[in-house]
C-alpha cells in the first residue's frame, strides 16, 4: 500500500480488542487464543515541525489530545542521554514516554539534522465513558470531546493503552522510515515488536501481548511470545541497550502465532458495557495462586478450556466454509438463531456447547480462586441474553470481571430493542462496535482537518 502522505503529514489508526477465547490461558505460549479487533480505533496524525531548539543536539516531541480538555505532553530528547525523554511540563504519560524511549533507541537518529515531531491523537467513542461530552465532526471523522483530562475519564476496557502505543510507535517509525508500509509483513513485524517492548515497559510488567498483537494484525488466533525475550533486555540507560534492542527486534524469532480469523458472514459481535471496573492485575494474581495451589487439577481444567476454545474457533471456520459451499443452507442456519423455537444446527450446537464448557470451567475457577472471572451477576446477564432471539452465545471477555459482556448475534438482531425496558439489562450499555479484520492501517491525513 503506498504512503498516504499529504505535505509531509501521515496518519494511522489501530483497533481496540476483545479476547473471546483464551482468557488466562493466553499467558502461556502453548495455549492459543481468539482475539477480535474492534471498530473503535486509536488515531495519530504525525507531522514534522520547525521549532526552536534548546541546543543543536536537542529534539522536541509534542503529543496532543485536544479531545481531552486539551491534554498535551512535550518531551526533549538528546542522543547523549540515550534518548531518555525529558518531560516539559507537569503532565505524565508513561506510555508516550516508553514509546519515545524504545523507538528512538532503536533508530538512534541524528537529532541535529531532524525537524521536531508533532502528533495529534484521537480516540473513537468506544474506549471511554461518554458522559459530559460533545461531538465534533468535519463531515468525515467524528469524535467525542471531553470536559476532563484523559486521566479522569473512565475507560471501557477495549485496550486503549495497547492501541495508543501501537499507533504512536507507527507514527514515529514513519518519521525515521519514510517508506514504511503498514500492510506489509516486514512493516507489521517491526511495529509489533517495538510496540510490545514499549507497552511492557510502560506497564512495568511483561503482559501476554494479545492486545498489542490485535492492534497490529487485527482479528487473529494468537499464541504469545516467551516473556524472557523482553525480560533479558538490559536497563535502558545501559550502553548495551541499543544493540540488544536491535537484535531483539530484527534478528530474534519471537515464535508468536498470529493467524487471521473472522466471524462468519451474518454474525456480529456485540459488546455490553456494564459500568463496573475490574482490576485485571489482581484477578491474574489470584488465578495464578489458585493454579499453583490446585496443580495438577488446575492443569486439567486449563486443558479442558483449551480444547473447548479450539472447538469454538474451528466451528466458526466451519461456518464460513459452509457459507461458501452452500449459501441457502447457511441462510437457513442463521434463521434458526433468529427463531429460538427451531432445531439448532449441529455446527451451532458445537459453538454453544464449547462456550458453555469454557464458562462452566471459569465459574469453577471463580469459586475456587476468589477471582471474579464470571461473577454471578454476569452469569445472570449472559444467561438472559443467550435466551433472546438472534443471540447465538455470549461470554465475559478477556480476564472477565465486571467490565463487560460479549455476545455473538445475527446481523438482524437488534439487541438494544430486545432488551429495552427489561430490568435484567438495566445496567448494560450496548456499545456501537463491530468486528474488524484489519489491525494497523494508514489513513488519509486530510480526514482529520478542522477537528481540534
Amino acid at each position: 500500500m503506498p504512503n498516504i502522505n499529504t505535505g509531509g503529514v501521515r496518519a494511522f489508526s489501530a483497533p481496540g480488542k476483545a479476547l473471546l477465547a483464551g482468557g488466562y490461558l493466553v499467558l502461556e505460549p502453548k495455549y492459543g487464543s481468539y482475539v477480535v479487533a474492534l471498530s473503535s480505533r486509536m488515531h495519530a496524525v504525525v507531522r514534522r515541525v520547525e521549532a526552536p531548539k534548546a541546543s543543536p543536539s536537542s529534539f522536541v516531541v509534542n503529543v496532543r489530545s485536544s479531545q481531552f480538555n486539551g491534554d498535551e505532553w512535550e518531551y526533549e530528547l538528546e542522543a547523549s542521554t540515550n534518548y531518555q525523554p525529558i518531560q516539559q511540563g507537569l503532565s505524565k504519560n508513561p506510555f508516550i514516554e516508553k514509546v519515545l524511549l524504545t523507538v528512538f533507541n532503536y533508530f538512534q537518529p541524528d537529532l541535529t539534522e531532524q525537524e521536531n515531531i508533532s502528533i495529534e491523537i484521537y480516540s473513537d467513542p468506544g474506549y471511554h465513558s461518554q458522559a459530559e461530552t460533545k461531538v465534533k465532526s468535519n463531515g468525515v471523522k467524528s469524535f467525542l470531546f471531553h470536559s476532563k483530562s484523559i486521566v479522569d475519564v473512565p475507560k471501557t476496557g477495549l485496550g486503549s493503552s495497547a492501541g495508543l502505543v501501537t499507533v504512536l510507535v507507527t507514527a514515529f517509525i514513519s518519521c525515521f522510515k519514510p517508506d514504511l508500509d503498514v500492510s506489509s509483513y516486514d512493516g507489521m513485524r517491526l511495529i509489533h515488536n517495538l510496540a510490545q517492548v514499549a507497552h511492557c515497559q510502560a506497564q512495568g510488567k511483561i503482559g501476554s501481548g494479545f492486545d498489542v498483537a490485535a492492534a497490529v494484525y487485527g482479528s487473529i488466533t494468537y499464541n504469545r511470545f516467551e516473556p524472557s525475550l523482553i525480560e533479558q533486555l538490559p536497563d535502558t540507560s545501559s550502553s548495551e541497550y541499543h544493540s540488544s534492542l536491535v537484535s531483539l527486534i530484527d534478528k530474534t524469532d519471537w515464535k508468536i502465532k498470529a493467524s487471521r480469523v473472522s466471524l462468519p458472514p451474518r454474525l456480529r459481535l456485540i459488546m455490553g458495557d456494564v459500568n463496573n471496573g475490574s482490576e485485571t492485575t489482581k484477578l491474574v494474581a489470584k488465578v495464578s495462586e489458585w493454579y499453583k495451589a490446585h496443580y495438577p487439577v488446575s492443569l486439567e481444567i486449563y486443558n479442558t478450556i483449551d480444547n473447548a476454545n479450539t472447538r469454538f474457533v474451528d466451528s466458526l471456520r466451519e461456518l464460513t466454509v459452509l457459507c461458501d459451499k452452500d449459501t441457502p443452507a447457511y441462510e437457513a442456519l442463521i434463521e434458526t438463531i433468529n427463531d429460538k423455537g427451531r432445531e439448532v444446527h449441529p455446527l451451532l450446537q458445537k459453538i454453544i456447547t464449547s462456550v458453555n464448557v469454557i464458562r462452566e470451567n471459569f465459574r469453577t475457577i471463580t469459586k475456587q480462586s476468589g477471582a471474579d472471572i464470571e461473577p454471578e451477576v454476569q452469569t445472570a446477564l449472559l444467561d438472559a441474553a443467550t435466551d433472546l432471539p438472534g443471540v447465538l452465545t455470549g461470554i465475559v471477555p478477556g480476564a472477565g470481571g465486571y467490565d463487560a459482556i460479549c455476545l455473538i448475534t445475527t446481523d438482524s438482531c437488534n439487541i438494544a430493542n430486545e432488551t429495552n425496558h427489561d430490568p435484567a439489562f438495566s445496567t448494560v450499555n450496548w456499545l456501537d462496535l463491530s468486528q474488524q479484520d484489519l489491525g494497523i492501517i494508514e489513513e488519509k491525513p486530510n480526514n482529520y482537518e478542522n477537528l481540534s
